[in-house]
């Protein structure tokens, strides 16, 4: 496994304005989940408890967030503003993080994470 070490280095790939986004949403997953470990999978920041709870990438326009599916169809009303997919949630670069959502959603992972030991 990759280390929190090489999650900065891939932050710092990023124009300021994104990283800032970035560390941010890696802020909150941090606060909520922290017990999780930080970690590089598929070329992206992942963080893993028992499984692996959620992903995230930058983009040209948007921040990928990756909670797996389930998170979307139980947020789907919180979404809708949101392009969403089967298993990801894109965030414009050039509006704030939905913080708040963002943590219903990780809160939400760990839950199901700590249900499927």
């Amino acid at each position: 496994m990759k280390t929190s070490n090489e999650i900065d280095l891939y932050i710092e790939t990023f124009p300021e304005n994104v990283q800032v986004l970035l560390q941010e949403l890696r802020a909150i997953i941090k606060k909520t989940a922290p017990n999780a470990e930080e970690i590089m999978s598929y070329k992206m920041p992942a963080y893993k408890q028992h499984g692996r709870l959620v992903y995230f990438a930058a983009y040209k326009n948007h921040i990928g967030f990756y909670p797996h599916t389930s998170p979307i169809i139980h947020f789907k009303e919180d979404l809708k503003e949101y392009k969403t997919s089967k298993g990801a949630i894109q965030f414009a670069l050039d509006k704030p993080l939905p913080k708040e959502l963002i943590t219903r959603i990780v809160e939400y992972r760990v839950k199901e994470d700590l249900e499927n030991i």
